[in-house]
């Protein structure tokens, strides 16, 4: 639903401006997986490598958006798609301001997932899959989750009594389940610079 009795303001300073100004196009790279798979160190990961390189980059952790913006949801299946949408809407007016934008969300359902993509032009979402084994995210398990939710302390944790839906067609699958971080990161910035969004030169550090 839109708010009644509102008009959209086009922007002055418009995407492509920024854009040029920053060298480089502005993407989403929505990282999904399950629990513990490695999304949230990647995207942190990626996002040093691109300040590193002089780009404008940030980071929409699934953890920290639950302490303020969606600190209100809880882990039901509505309240988990209220989740993803309102980070869509977020990682859009992002894209707008010429911003890398890297979300880590487990987004465990193929329909909340293509609802953020058809938000943005085509080629302005990459879906990038986390793929981990649950036995090897379970041996992660730094916070004890997949334990509690063994335990049944913790209802609806996706992977044990909640589905993950696995991307079905990602324009990336990394193999975070055994490749190292350094090698998973080096794949995403090679998708980057083949795709045209980096630039293929590296540029300094600031």
């Amino acid at each position: 639903m839109k708010s009644p009795n509102t008009i959209q303001h086009p922007a002055t300073v418009s995407r492509t401006h920024r854009e040029l100004q920053n060298g480089h196009k502005a993407v989403i790279l929505w990282f999904t997986g399950l629990s513990g798979a490695g999304k949230s160190t990647l995207a942190q990961a990626v996002d040093e490598r691109l300040n590193m390189m002089g780009y404008h980059s940030f980071v929409l952790d699934g953890d920290n958006v639950r302490h303020g913006l969606c600190g209100n949801l809880g882990f039901s299946d509505e309240d988990r798609k209220e989740n993803i949408r309102r980070i869509g809407e977020v990682a859009k007016l992002f894209l707008d301001a010429g911003i890398i934008t890297l979300t880590a969300f487990i987004s465990p359902f193929i329909e909340d997932r293509n609802k953020v993509r058809a938000l943005v032009p085509g080629g302005d979402f990459i879906e990038i899959y986390c793929d981990a084994s649950l036995e090897v995210c379970e041996s992660r398990d730094v916070k004890g989750l997949y334990k509690k939710a063994r335990r049944g302390e913790i209802k609806d944790f996706t992977g044990i009594s909640s589905p993950y839906e696995p991307p079905q067609n990602p324009e990336l699958v990394i193999e975070t389940g055994h490749q190292p971080i350094h090698q998973c990161c080096d794949e995403v910035i090679h998708y980057l610079q083949k795709n045209a969004i980096l630039p293929l030169s590296r540029k300094r550090a600031i």
